[in-house]
This record gives structure tokens, sequence and C-alpha cells, in this order.
């Protein structure tokens, strides 16, 4: 029945600093960016390697993401990359910031977290 998984839609406060988050600092391509003047939003699609990954919205006046302690929904995005220490080092040149790697205790794996501007977690995996 499902083949892929086709998007994530992803809500933002303030529209120009989560683009250049997601453009500029993740390196994600846009594909499309629309504004719909009946909802005063825009809608840009964004791909990861070719790929058509995210959905970002901004809407007037949304609320602010619940995050501790986590509410019930989406709780990250996974980004994978192949050297988690040099990734971190190229982040925290543009300043953003990683918490501590961690080893996941079922595949010995490294990974972490950075936060989004909306404190949205997205969960760097080393593969």
């Amino acid at each position: 029945m499902l083949k892929n998984i086709h998007h994530i839609a992803v809500i933002c406060s303030n529209y120009s600093t989560s683009k250049n988050f997601y453009v500029n600092i993740l390196g994600l391509t846009v594909i499309r960016e629309v504004y719909r003047e009946e909802r005063k939003s825009y809608k840009l699609d964004l791909a990861l390697n070719g790929n058509f990954i995210i959905e970002l919205f901004s809407f007037p006046e949304t609320p602010e993401r619940l995050t501790f302690p986590e509410a019930v929904g989406l709780r990250h995005l996974a980004f994978e990359v192949v050297d988690i220490e040099n990734t971190i080092i190229k982040f925290k040149k543009q300043a953003i910031t990683a918490q501590t790697i961690q080893i996941d205790e079922f595949t010995n794996k490294k990974y972490t977290f950075i936060f989004d501007p909306d404190n949205l977690p997205i969960e760097l995996y080393e593969q």
C-alpha cells in the first residue's frame, strides 16, 4: 500500500528566518515557493538530494510549539549524516549548537540534536 514518505509539513513562526535555516544552513533546495494571499501564508517546497521532503508553511498567529514535556504528535525530524563531528563543526560556524553526541543503544550509531528557529528538534544520525 504505502511506498515512501512523500513529505513532512512544518509550520514556522517567522518565514524568512525558517527559510534561511532550512535552505542556507541545512542546505535543502527550493523546489517551489508560493505566497497564498487568501491565507496570508507562504508554502515552500524543499528537497534533499533531489527528493521532495519538506513543506514549510507560515500562517499568521500560530501558537508556539510545546517542547518539554514532549506533546503528542511529531517528535522530531531526523537526517542521516556521514560524519557527525564534522557536521557539528560546520553548524557551529553558523551559530547552530548541537547537543552532546550520544550512542544509540540498539545500533551503536552516533546521534545528536539541533533545533530549528521554532525549537523543532532535528536529529543528526551518523550512517
